[in-house]
């Protein structure tokens, strides 16, 4: 048996595990090293006296991961960015938020739940994790949305997937990752998810608004507020968007020449700002507690999913796995758009029994070179590749897809974590309620792909100015 034959197998077992519900970072962790014997064993000819050695290999090969692989600067962006968003909503940032998205938008029909939609992005841009920003509206939202009559279902299913924004919109935790994975510029692609990323809640919005219209006893409007009230409610709001800007202004000199700074380095100075506002506005000791206590909790779980993966991904490695769906992509008689399509497909199929990260982490080490070879290569021209865009430009859209096809993992059946995240906060509603009341955002969600797909230059234009 052959590496490649050892490839697939120990791939179709990791699948099997996930299925039955083990945990992506011990799925993939066991079956890296369960892989990486296999390999060794296979090239000791399968002798008995040399099972020992290969298990030796495997584990030594397997424990040079988790160090040379996490430490990386780039990666201590991901808990200063999810400290960021709690800092944030301890600070009372989050209520202002809503707060002045409801009396701008809430005239609306479906006013409400457009204005979750939009306080939900607003705070994305502050919050590097989608799980953080749904369990935050799950506790202001909801209870306003119930007030004025909507259906308990659909309430809890516009803060799930409100949630996922924060996968696009940066600072991403996901976006880093991705990031990584691929090594392209960081800054470059969390410039990109800022324009998808309002595309998708304009999309949300919409749908709302739409549904609205047609179904009787939706969801009322929210009217009554003046103009001197709404202007009123913005500097309370002016926080969060002050952060988004000395980030994305440090990282990105907007008078060209050097960055003034690496994305770590403005991601620590969010946080640091983000830290005075919070003391300024009267946080104790114990909220300030709770933000770094479910900040470590929320990395430890993303750090523990990246191990166990990247054990799986060095075994990939030694299989040559990549390189084979390489060529096995490039040798199908059809368009490269259509087998672009049939990849994004192929995301939302897992995404029903992987995590976002870890699917990414699993993925992207065999599917990135393969969506690179199809365009033409990584530094193939715009004049000559198959998507019309250069291979960094490629990367980078590509980026934005995948990831914002790794939402459809954060609210599908069986898996969807904000929506497991969004019933443990609010005991009303249970999961079931909670994945029936996403199901018209699946449809928001295509359309959101459909237009990124049709129209790149939506994820294009800001990365093109850096």
């Amino acid at each position: 048996m052959n590496s490649l034959d050892i490839g697939i197998w120990v791939t179709g077992g990791l699948l099997v595990l996930v299925i039955l519900g083990m945990r992506v970072a011990f799925a993939a962790g066991i079956a890296g090293l369960v892989g990486l014997v296999w390999i060794f064993w296979n090239k000791f000819g399968y002798a008995p006296d040399q099972f020992g050695k290969a298990v030796t290999i495997a584990v030594k090969t397997a424990g040079q991961v988790p160090h040379s692989k996490i430490a990386s600067q780039e990666l201590s962006l991901i808990p200063t960015f999810i400290l960021i968003g709690y800092l944030a909503y301890y600070a009372g940032l989050t209520q202002a938020l809503f707060d002045a998205a409801k009396k701008w938008v809430g005239w609306l029909p479906g006013g409400m739940a457009v204005s979750t939609v939009f306080a939900t992005a607003g705070f994305s841009a502050v919050s590097g994790a989608s799980v953080a920003t749904s369990a935050v509206f799950a506790r202001i939202a909801i209870p306003e949305m119930l007030k004025l009559g909507y259906d308990k279902r659909f309430a809890a299913g516009v803060v799930a997937a409100g949630g996922t924004l924060a996968s696009l919109i940066p600072p991403s935790a996901i976006l880093v990752i991705y990031a990584i994975i691929v090594e392209q510029d960081v800054g470059k692609l969390l410039l990109a998810g800022f324009i998808p990323g309002a595309f998708s809640a304009v999309i949300y919005g919409g749908l709302i608004v739409t549904m609205a219209l047609v179904l009787p006893n939706f969801g009322p409007a929210v009217r009554g507020f003046t103009w001197k009230e709404r202007l009123k409610s913005l500097p309370p709001a002016f926080p969060i968007f002050f952060v988004v800007f000395i980030i994305i202004f440090f990282i990105y000199n907007p008078f060209g020449g050097d960055p003034w700074g690496t994305p770590t380095e403005g991601g620590a100075l969010g946080a640091a700002v983000v830290f005075i506002m919070a003391l300024v506005r009267g946080m104790r000791w114990s909220q300030l507690k709770d933000a770094l206590l479910e900040t470590a909790k929320l990395a430890t779980m993303i750090f523990t999913i990246i191990w166990g993966v990247l054990v799986f991904v060095r075994f990939l490695g030694f299989a040559d796995l990549p390189g084979a769906f390489s060529d096995f992509l490039q040798g199908l008689e059809q368009s490269p758009m259509i087998t672009l399509v049939m990849i994004l497909l192929a995301y939302a199929v897992l995404g029903m029994f992987m995590d976002a990260i870890g699917m990414l982490l699993l993925t992207l080490p065999v599917v990135y070179p393969a969506v690179m070879a199809l365009n033409g290569g990584e530094f193939v021209s715009a004049a000559d590749s198959a998507f019309g865009m250069s291979g960094p430009m490629c990367a980078i859209w590509f980026g934005i897809l995948v990831v914002k096809m790794a939402e459809f993992c954060l609210i599908t059946p069986p898996i969807g974590l904000n929506c497991f995240v969004v019933a443990g906060v609010r005991p009303e509603v249970s999961v079931q309620d909670v994945f029936r009341g996403v199901m018209p955002f699946f449809v928001a969600d295509a359309l959101t792909i459909a237009g990124l797909v049709a129209f790149p230059q939506i994820v294009l234009w800001l990365p093109s100015l850096a």
